[in-house]
């Protein structure tokens, strides 16, 4: 009979502990705990890149001019070249565009940072998928800035689109002013305002508890489309971009996870209690494979006997009264003495007395 060693090594045999927790090690992308100063400088780090190659791109001015003028008359073909329209509306509305400059310039950064630092607070065990899903959306987006380098409206020729920041002296925004000269003016298409806000907005809404925060998380894109077409930033075509590469993004950390982020642990308390679960009942499926590869098949048990059948109680047999044929045999019912035999083999005559029936021919005494 092999050992235990052999039956390790032999296909189909029981697979020792560290065997299995190397295995499972292997099999498992699970997130793990994130660390704080490790994530600060990953997120500084990255955005860093992603300012860098963005910026780095060509600018080719008049290549950007064309994609812009085909992105028009295709959204007229189809009747919804409503950006200057808009545009021109909120402009009018002095305080409501300045406050969109604003709200352009800065909530873009502050509610990303806030959703990814709540999601390391409140649900650690999920934090690790919702980043990777952000980054992947940022990095595929510096694909289309690179091949489709694309005019925002408010720099398209001829097409009388305003330029909010400038008209009203807004601070903060890398797209126009003095922030203009080191920031790539052609990298529109996608808008991360959209893949960001909407990245904030879905993990809002799945992983919120409160309703109301999960009203605010569906509007927060919402208002965010808004602003980038009134402030003559983006087309709407720019937002669908940016819903793609959200797609790419989310995509890749499922593909990776194996699982979307509100299907994962929100603690590492939970996954630790499904992984040990997981692990025992592992280990117990592997018992029975040892014990019939080791020991003996149990010898067949005996069957049980069946009672023996009760044998029947015969019945009472009623004997008939004797009848007048038997009275005059001599009641041979009653007395079978009378019937048998005499000493000679002769039959003792009916009706003899049992003193006659003695000796025959002795004389009878008086």
């Amino acid at each position: 009979m092999p050992d235990a060693e052999q039956q390790a090594s032999q296909p189909g045999g029981v697979p020792s502990a560290l065997g299995r927790k190397v295995r499972r090690a292997l099999r498992d992308r699970s997130p793990r705990r994130p660390r704080i100063w490790f994530e600060i400088a990953l997120i500084g780090v990255s955005y860093w890149v992603y300012s860098l190659i963005r910026n780095a791109v060509p600018e080719h001015e008049a290549t950007a001019q064309n994609h812009a003028r085909w992105i028009w008359d295709v959204q007229d073909s189809m009747g919804l070249a409503f950006e200057r329209t808009v545009n021109h509306a909120f402009n009018d509305v002095t305080w409501l565009i300045v406050g969109m400059n604003y709200y352009y310039a800065t909530l873009h950064f502050v509610v990303t940072i806030a959703v990814l630092v709540w999601i390391y607070r409140r649900q650690p065990g999920r934090y690790a998928a919702v980043r990777t899903a952000l980054f992947a959306t940022t990095a595929v987006a510096l694909v289309g800035y690179y091949f489709y380098p694309l005019a925002p409206p408010r720099l398209m020729d001829g097409m009388d689109f305003v330029d909010t920041v400038v008209v009203h002296g807004t601070w903060g925004s890398m797209a126009s002013g003095d922030m203009a000269n080191v920031s790539n003016q052609y990298a529109a298409m996608p808008s991360m305002h959209i893949g960001w806000s909407a990245w904030c907005g879905v993990i809002i809404l799945l992983l919120a508890k409160r309703r109301w925060v999960k009203v605010l998380g569906v509007l927060y894109p919402a208002v965010t489309l808004v602003v980038i077409v009134a402030t003559a930033n983006h087309f709407w075509l720019d937002a669908v971009g940016g819903l793609l590469c959200l797609g790419f993004g989310f995509g890749l950390a499922r593909w990776w996870f194996r699982a979307h982020p509100q299907q994962l642990p929100a603690t590492f308390a939970e996954r630790t209690e499904s992984g040990t679960r997981r692990g025992e009942s592992e280990e117990t499926a592997a018992v029975p494979q040892t014990s019939a590869a080791t020991s003996p098949a149990p010898a067949e048990a005996e069957p049980a006997r069946e009672p023996a059948p009760k044998e029947p109680v015969p019945a009472a047999v009623s004997v008939p009264a004797p009848g007048r044929a038997q009275r005059e045999r001599g009641e041979q019912v009653e007395h079978p003495q009378h019937t048998g035999l005499s000493e000679r083999g002769g039959r003792t005559p009916v009706g003899a007395s049992a003193v006659g029936a003695h000796t025959e021919g002795e004389p009878e005494k008086p």
